[in-house]
């Protein structure tokens, strides 16, 4: 029952971290990517040891760099603190953290304060803006940077702190590139893969709805080939045994009589579907049935007032060849019984060119008389054949009779 309420819960297997990291796992009732759905919690913790990293290295630069560089004031620690702090909301506002710790860091830089992990705040503002889909922002805003950091370095240092600065190297100006690039780069391919991880989590879904979806039709399919055949045989004979009740007690007891067998053989049969709904992936009880109880059907159609005559066999077939052929010949025969006013029918199984050939003829004519039935008898046969790869014809024969002609492969396609 767990793994049924996990199942129903789904719409599938349960996700494992092989499949993609567990950060990306969204909560119930979340909304699309982008929205304050689809962030969960606040990130406290990564940004507190961010600030807290970058406050200490600012400060191990600082020492690095005196009298190159300004001195580390509160106004340095303010920014440096406001930029790692902006780092909350960058996942709910990824746009505009990026533009503002790109900024920050450049009123750090321009104030003369010393180099260092400044550069930090930026990247992981660019990496999440770049995730999240803003590639054109979080280019611009880096880009802006660095154009600001090369307009400081070559011309506005004369009039910035610190005082007596010179012009930055040209190759200092690519080492800051080659960084920027980096941050590009790997904020990129973490795009790239979360895209990835994304459609194979909706591919996955996708498959387990389809699975799902093949498996209800596969269970009606059988629920009703089972019931209509059953209470049609049931039906028949309860009308008999009605009419002969008071003239012809002993034919009315063996109507009553095939009435408890079929609906014996019908209570088996669901309890069999309905054990492998409750116990998913365990072995039927009983086997499944196949043209080797043809002589079954005839027995029943015979207790219903029908004759089959039988032509030719088959050889061995494979479990699910073998249980559609017998589905759609029980169906077949049981469409004779409800809507044919002929009390004959002939079942002719031979096999041709790598398949199963079976041809269920009765000389009609229609009774056009409601039977009582669903509708979807052609339609189940249909969908089995098609699963198989074969083909269903059925339609009126010139000499007024109806005929039902399946072709299944010997050889069934593999399932994809």
């Amino acid at each position: 029952m767990d793994e049924q309420r996990v199942r129903e819960r789904g719409g599938g297997p349960p996700q494992r971290w092989g499949h993609g990291p567990p950060w990306r796992e969204r909560r119930d009732g979340e909304g699309p990517p982008g929205t304050d759905g689809d962030v969960g919690r606040w990130p406290w913790r990564s940004t507190l040891l961010l600030t807290a990293f970058v406050l200490a290295g600012s400060k191990f630069a600082a020492d690095q760099q005196v009298g190159d560089r300004a001195h580390l004031d509160l106004f340095a620690r303010l920014l440096l603190v406001a930029g790692s702090g902006l780092l909350l909301w960058r996942q709910r506002y990824p746009v505009l953290v990026v533009f503002a710790t790109a900024a920050a860091a450049m009123v750090y830089l321009g104030a003369g304060y010393p180099y260092g992990p400044v550069f930090l705040t930026v990247a992981l503002g660019c990496f999440s803006a770049v995730v999240a889909g803003h590639r054109k922002a979080a280019w611009t805003a880096v880009g802006m940077l660095w154009a600001g950091h090369v307009l400081i370095a070559h011309r506005l240092y004369r009039w910035l702190p610190p005082s007596g600065d010179q012009a930055a190297s040209w190759g200092q100006e690519l080492v800051v590139a080659a960084w920027v690039a980096a941050v590009v780069a790997v904020a990129e391919l973490a795009r790239v893969r979360r895209e990835q991880w994304d459609r194979e989590r909706a591919e996955r879904a996708q498959a387990a709805r389809r699975r799902a979806d093949e498996e209800r039709l596969r269970i009606a399919r059988e629920l009703h080939d089972v019931l209509a055949h059953s209470i049609s045989v049931i039906n028949v004979q309860a009308g008999v045994g009605l009419a002969l009740l008071d003239s012809d007690p002993e034919q009315a007891r063996s109507a009553l009589t095939t009435i408890k067998a079929a609906s014996k053989e019908a209570l088996g049969e669901v309890r069999q579907v309905l054990h492998t709904l409750r116990t998913p992936g365990d072995a039927p009880r009983a086997p499944a049935p196949g043209l080797d109880r043809l002589s079954e059907l005839v027995e029943q159609a015979a207790g219903a007032g029908l004759t089959v005559e039988v032509r030719g066999a088959a050889r061995k077939l494979s479990p699910g060849t073998d249980l559609a052929a017998f589905r759609i010949v029980q169906e077949a025969l049981t469409n004779v019984v409800r809507h044919s006013g002929s009390r004959h029918a002939r079942v002719r199984v031979d096999e041709a060119d790598g398949a199963l050939r079976l041809c269920v003829d009765d000389d009609g004519p229609a009774t056009g008389a409601d039977a009582g039935g669903s509708g979807n008898g052609l339609a189940g046969m249909r969908e089995r054949a098609a699963a198989l790869g074969g083909t269903i014809e059925a339609g009126p024969r010139a000499d007024g009779g109806f005929r039902v002609l399946a072709v299944l492969p010997l050889k069934v396609r593999e399932d994809r």
